[in-house]
């Protein structure tokens, strides 16, 4: 066990998270990598992925769900993710039980049955693929009123059961920039879009998805994973103790942490690119892969984040491994918010981290 400060946290992530460092133009590598990728926000979640890539393209992007190599689900936390497609299969079983749980009190709310979500999967199958719209036109033609929450619910049931899953963009390709007005990924039935789905033994596949977690997101303490996937306690657990053999740890003021072995070298090799400017969306795993932020972010600046708590995360600006402030582009022009005017970054080394933003 190594004794790091707090300071070398964020540094140690960035280089983790493939943020920095040595990196590929394999997407759905980097997807694997992270685990999953929260992408409720789907222009952030482009981004997210892109800029963790050689080629630094958001249409690399779009083009991996095209090919069906990574697919857009609800697999953990009842909140939307882009996932290896060939690993879809076996996370959905272990994230989405607490999700399930909790909209089957809201299902009752919506008025909606079980008979509504088999009618519900019986239309849905012959329908795809088809944009969310679409669907929806079937299901209120068949009398199933998917509005006021009630559509809505009735796609993230089918595919938390695995029966359904965003694939393709409708519209192609997107072209590096915004993404265009109009471009929405496509619900396919999961059956034939995955048609070689990976399967695993559920002690497995605990463990691979807690290895792929401290990989990615260390050094982090062993509790963030449980709260990362909403897994039961004792399911994180198993997933933890099997990972551990091939994991490093680290003390942290008395904590201990985890990370892969490799990442503290990798820091070596690219401290100069990790303690400089990077501008990260505001669902990025940077932010959003951890419940507890204090190891990047001060206390007090975490309403700046995300202002009244109302879960819309601000896209960040971070510098030698912590968020020194937030940024935007409305009608593509760059705003930025520092929380201090001191120790942050210079508006020349900002401008041009954004220009190189895919």
């Amino acid at each position: 066990m190594s004794t790091r400060g707090a300071s070398e946290i964020g540094l140690l992530r960035l280089v983790a998270q493939r943020v920095v460092g040595t990196q590929a133009d394999d997407v759905a590598d980097v997807v694997r990598h992270l685990g999953a990728v929260q992408a409720q926000d789907l222009p952030g979640a482009l981004r997210s992925v892109a800029l963790r890539t050689a080629s630094r393209s958001r249409a690399a992007v779009v083009a991996a769900c095209d090919a069906g190599e990574v697919v857009r689900s609800w697999p953990m936390r009842g909140t939307l993710h882009l996932v290896p497609a060939e690993d879809l299969g076996w996370m959905l079983p272990l994230g989405t039980p607490r999700a399930r749980a909790q909209a089957a009190r809201r299902r009752v709310e919506l008025g909606l049955t079980d008979a509504d979500i088999d009618r519900a999967r019986e239309l849905a199958l012959p329908a795809v693929p088809a944009t969310r719209a679409e669907l929806f036109a079937v299901w209120e033609e068949a009398g199933l009123e998917p509005v006021k929450g009630r559509g809505y619910h009735l796609l993230a049931e089918l595919a938390q059961t695995g029966v359904l899953c965003f694939g393709p963009m409708r519209d192609g390709p997107v072209r590096d920039g915004p993404v265009r007005d109009g471009t929405e990924p496509v619900i396919v039935d999961v059956a034939r879009w995955i048609p070689a789905p990976r399967t695993l033994e559920r002690d497995e596949a605990l463990g691979e998805w807690a290895r792929r977690y401290f990989r990615s997101h260390g050094p982090v303490p062993a509790a963030e994973f449980a709260l990362w996937t909403s897994l039961p306690a004792a399911d994180a657990r198993t997933g933890v103790a099997l990972a551990r053999p091939d994991l490093a740890t680290m003390d942290v003021d008395g904590v201990e942490y985890l990370l892969d072995p490799a990442v503290p070298d990798l820091l070596a090799a690219h401290r100069r690119q990790a303690v400089g400017v990077h501008l990260l969306p505001g669902f990025d795993e940077f932010v959003l892969g951890y419940r507890g932020r204090d190891d990047v972010l001060d206390a007090a600046e975490r309403d700046r984040i995300v202002p009244g708590g109302n879960g819309v995360f601000r896209s960040t600006v971070v510098h030698r491994g912590r968020i020194v402030g937030t940024w935007a582009e409305p009608r593509g022009r760059l705003e930025v918010t520092r929380f201090r005017e001191t120790s942050t970054p210079s508006d020349t080394a900002v401008a041009r981290t954004h220009a190189r933003l895919p």
